[in-house]
This record gives structure tokens, C-alpha cells and sequence, in this order.
């Protein structure tokens, strides 16, 4: 089956196979968030993407197997309603960014900073701190060594603009951000957002100049 990305909340999980990493995306809890987990198929190890909600959809996906990490993109309880009972159920290492973790009722174990990497088995994926959506909202960045590459973006960018602000100078950090670490990728980069479908940059690069004019 081709990944289309397109999940919804009680449906079925979509994976995308790419030749190092499996990840499988799944909708769970009452704000349809997306948790993605990553599989390094060298290894095995499997890190997932916000405990968003609904630990048991989220333990079922992970499996017997476990998981070796957890990953919070940001401090929005939304996005870690799960996470106590993942963390219990699988005694995972907790990673958060720096600025956020002390908005996350589960202690952080891993205070991530822009440019620290975060393995799962043998694949590496690159933190990008974006500030505006959050204080210490997280990118992680994928360099696929044979494609192109992916980014996991929370809820910084998703398909026609970037995440909610509520000051004018976070709408300006996070645009000033996702265009410095971000959209400095190519075209082919594919974005999991935390909510809704994916979508590439080369598909939302031509819209930078009206998001910057209309201010969200």
C-alpha cells in the first residue's frame, strides 16, 4: 500500500516504509492529534512521537517490542495526555526541549537543545528548537541518506501555515525559525505535523510571503 498520511481518529494506522526507518502515524483523542512511531529496521528499536492520547491505541501500535524513547514535541497538554501511562507501560526514556519541560507533567530525562541528536537504533534524527508556538517546541529532522528528508513538526508547521501564536513576536520567531531550519531543506522534505495530513515544502514554500503578510 502506497503511505498516504491521511489518518483518522479510531482508523487504521498508515505506515510509510523507507529503507532505514518505518513510521507508522496514527489519530488518537478528541483533538485528533498524530503520534508516530519510528522503527530503525537495522535494529528494531522503536522511539515514538507524542503519547498524545489514548495510551492503550498507543501500547497496541507499539507492541511487544517496546520502545526504547518518547519523544514530546511541545509542552500542549494534547499532546501528552498518554504519556504517563506509555512511559509506565514501556519504562521509555522521556526526551523533551529544554524550554518546555517543565510544562510536561512527566519528568523529562533528556532535556533536548536546537541541534542535539536523537537515535532510534542506528538512525539519527536532528532536533530543531522553534520558538513561538511554544517556548521550546521541537522539530526532528530525518536526513534520509537515501531520499530526501522528513520532519516531524508538531505543531510549528502544518499544511497552509504555521502553528498558532497568540503574540505577534512568536508569529514573527516562528516564521523566522521554520524559514532558517526548515524551509532551508529541499523542495521533496516530507512534514508530519502534529495534527492533520502531511504535506512537503515544496508544497507550502510559495505561500511563506501571505503567511508573513496576514500575520498567522
Amino acid at each position: 500500500m502506497t503511505y498516504s498520511g491521511q489518518v483518522t481518529v479510531g482508523g487504521p494506522a498508515d505506515v510509510h516504509e523507507l529503507k532505514d526507518l518505518m513510521i507508522t502515524k496514527i489519530a488518537v483523542g478528541p483533538m485528533e492529534n498524530n503520534a508516530y512511531l519510528l522503527r530503525c529496521r537495522a535494529t528494531d528499536e522503536q522511539l515514538l512521537i507524542d503519547a498524545a492520547n489514548e495510551a492503550e491505541t498507543l501500547l497496541g501500535m507499539i507492541g511487544d517490542d517496546g520502545i526504547a524513547s518518547v519523544v514530546t514535541t511541545h509542552q500542549h497538554g494534547d499532546h501528552w495526555q498518554a504519556l504517563a501511562e506509555v512511559v509506565a507501560g514501556t519504562r521509555a526514556r522521556t526526551y523533551a526541549g529544554r524550554h518546555d519541560a517543565d510544562g510536561i507533567p512527566v519528568p523529562t530525562d533528556v532535556l533536548v537543545d536546537d541541534g542535539d541528536v536523537v537515535k532510534v537504533g542506528r538512525v539519527e534524527l536532528t532536533a530543531r528548537h522553534l520558538v513561538g508556538h511554544t517556548p521550546g517546541s521541537i522539530a526532528l529532522v530525518y536526513d534520509d541518506p537515501h531520499g530526501h528528508p522528513h520532519v516531524f513538526t508538531g505543531d510549528c508547521l502544518f499544511p497552509g501555515g504555521p502553528g498558532r501564536t497568540t503574540r505577534p513576536d512568536d508569529f514573527k520567531s516562528l516564521m523566522s525559525g521554520l524559514e532558517a531550519k526548515v524551509f532551508s531543506l529541499p523542495d521533496e522534505t516530507w512534514i508530519y505535523p502534529g495534527h492533520g495530513n502531511d504535506t512537503t515544502l515544496g508544497a507550502e514554500r510559495p505561500n511563506i510571503q501571505e503567511w508573513w503578510a496576514r500575520g498567522w
